[in-house]
């Protein structure tokens, strides 16, 4: 399945990538009809390098260097007069180039590193989404810091209905304070992970959407699945109903956001899938930056009752826990 998703992802990018050659092309145009001699400028810059890489092969060593000097000498007058043309259009050395939705593959899917040629961040995120993230990841144009509104949370003090000492409104300041802290040392490895407990309809959700948002910005790879869909994604793999390498991608995406844990079916070898989640992405800190956001409506009590012991320990030891409490804002907003 991933093969054939990733052929028709290499066909939108060679059909955009055409596009915006084809558009840049169209603007070059536009300009060079304006100013002309840009034209001339760019043709004799293309044309300098290979008719002065000849005079040099044949020429002998006394005039080798000299020729050098003049070549740069003369490149640099051209450049200097092009700048000089440009601006007084209004534009810059950018607008003769293409623009490109990932500057960092130049929107062809892969880049060049020192172990060879590799699958682009943006490439792997287009997959995941994809094979993984259709359903969850969809609302992130909408739900981000922005749109955040305190006014959902309650300013007032409840401690007997909420079992704390400040309002939601103050406690959810706090939380969204950590989660702007965890995006801004996500590549840190000493910055903890996030466990989101608390009831439905507090948020919980919507800031994971956050986060996914401003990570995404910064070319990171984000895989988001609800805990029960994403353990029988694993199964099916493990029995050959499926090819997608699922373990593998939950366990190297830069972020993974495992929503509504406690809701999935409970057994041994889903335990055991969890703990290898956990720890795995715990210990690829030093190498590769992984982190995750885990949230469920147990809090930790139940979540000790729920679960192996060693797998809660590692929540407890290694995730920053926000607790969310107020009124459910779906209910808010009817």
């Amino acid at each position: 399945m991933q093969n054939t998703e990733l052929k028709s992802i290499l066909k939108e990018y060679e059909e955009k990538r055409f596009r915006r050659e084809l558009a840049l092309e169209q603007k070059k145009q536009e300009i060079y009809a304006k100013c002309p001699r840009l034209q001339e400028i760019e043709d004799t810059l293309k044309k300098l390098g290979i008719t002065t890489v000849q005079s040099i092969a044949n020429s002998d060593k006394t005039t080798h260097l000299q020729k050098i000097q003049e070549l740069n000498q003369k490149i640099q007058q051209l450049k200097t007069e092009k700048q000089q043309l440009l601006a007084s259009l209004q534009l810059s050395e950018k607008d003769l180039l293409p623009v490109f939705d990932c500057p960092i593959c130049e929107d062809t899917g892969y880049t060049k590193e020192s172990n060879g040629t590799v699958m682009c961040s943006c490439l792997t995120q287009k997959l995941l989404n994809t094979q993984y993230n259709k359903s969850n990841i969809t609302n992130i144009q909408k739900e981000n810091f922005e749109n955040f509104n305190l006014l959902y949370y309650s300013d007032k003090v409840d401690t007997e209905k909420y079992s704390a000492s400040i309002s939601p409104r103050d406690n959810i300041q706090i939380i969204k304070g950590i989660c702007e802290k965890f995006i801004q040392n996500f590549d840190d490895p000493s910055e903890k992970n996030l466990l989101f407990v608390g009831n439905t309809g507090l948020g919980k959700t919507f800031l994971s959407n956050c986060i996914a948002g401003e990570i995404l910005a910064k070319r990171k790879t984000v895989l988001y699945q609800t805990a029960p869909v994403m353990f029988d994604s694993i199964l099916d793999d493990k029995f050959g109903k499926t090819h997608n390498n699922t373990m593998e991608h939950i366990l190297n995406a830069n972020l993974l956001i495992i929503d509504d844990l406690g809701t999935e079916y409970r057994n041994d070898l889903k335990f055991a899938d969890l703990y290898e989640i956990i720890n795995t992405r715990l210990l690829h800190q030093e190498q590769k930056i992984t982190k995750t956001i885990i949230s469920t409506n147990l809090n930790i009590t139940a979540l000790f009752k729920t679960y192996d012991e060693r797998i809660v320990s590692r929540l407890v030891e290694h995730y920053n826990i926000c607790r969310f409490f107020g009124e459910d804002i779906r209910f808010q907003k009817k």
